[in-house]
């Protein structure tokens, strides 16, 4: 009967914890997924102000931006066991314009290391925000850093292996997207905490629309005459981010469960 009972209690975490293995199994059952060469390719592809690929190199600013916005406002965020995890993603956000921008600079496998880096952390360490605020703070700060590290090797992995002529993505594609899975499912199923609800819903549904806009770069360049999908995607993958960060009312009371 304890054992019974102990279920029931667990479900949710049991579910989260099935779910996040299963997106493992799922992946590495896969075969190894190489980088296509078409994607260096984007269409918006002009020089202006003598800077090559300039709307996709500078709508990377909005990066900055906003992750400079988010590390203003860490002084409002009395959480402590939200906020090195807040740190960590504002500063990636910030590396990850500096890195999107030298990417888009100069297209190639080894310029796009510097842009994937920093993506895995502030993925990464939005998992752990909102783990730590929905789920079970102390088993978030456990995972930080593994899974911080986790992120890094994964692009490490993809290099290696595209270096080799065998380049296999599948590690970094679990990456970027088990958290878009997983947060959802914490949202359904856990009770609310510091982290307000319908702004973490307006990052998930803001990132959706940001990843369509990829996909039809060209066609989003010939309906605008003036801006392709991508450089939009850059900008509503900030906007996204700027939904984390107002989150996190001003001057909150740390309330998440321990």
């Amino acid at each position: 009967m304890l054992k019974l009972y102990r279920l029931k209690l667990y479900w949710r975490e049991s579910l989260l914890l099935l779910l996040a293995l299963a997106a493992v199994v799922v992946v590495f059952q896969l075969p190894p997924l190489a980088q296509d060469p078409s994607y260096h390719q984007f269409f918006d592809a002009r020089t202006l102000f003598g800077v090559a690929n300039f709307c996709n190199v500078s709508s990377n600013l909005a990066f900055v931006c906003v992750g400079l916005f988010g590390l203003w406002h860490l002084r409002s965020i009395q959480s402590g066991h939200l906020k090195t995890a807040y740190l960590i993603f504002c500063s990636g956000i910030c590396l990850i314009g500096l890195g999107s921008a030298y990417y888009h600079y100069e297209p190639t496998p080894h310029s796009l290391v510097w842009d994937r880096l920093p993506m895995t952390i502030a993925f990464m360490a939005l998992f752990v925000m909102v783990l730590a605020d929905r789920v079970n703070a102390r088993v978030a700060k456990l995972l930080l850093w593994p899974l911080l590290s986790a992120g890094l090797l994964s692009v490490a992995y993809w290099y290696w292996t595209e270096l080799n002529g065998q380049g296999d993505l599948r590690a970094y594609v679990l990456i970027q997207f088990s958290p878009m899975l997983l947060i959802p499912v914490m949202l359904l199923l856990f009770a609310k905490g510091v982290m307000r609800t319908a702004w973490l819903w307006g990052t998930i549904a803001t990132y959706g629309v940001a990843k369509a806009a990829e996909h039809f770069d060209e066609v989003i360049f010939h309906a605008t005459g003036m801006i392709s999908g991508h450089s939009i995607k850059h900008m509503l993958g900030a906007v996204a981010v700027l939904w984390v960060v107002l989150s996190f009312p001003v001057n909150n009371d740390e309330n998440a469960r321990e």
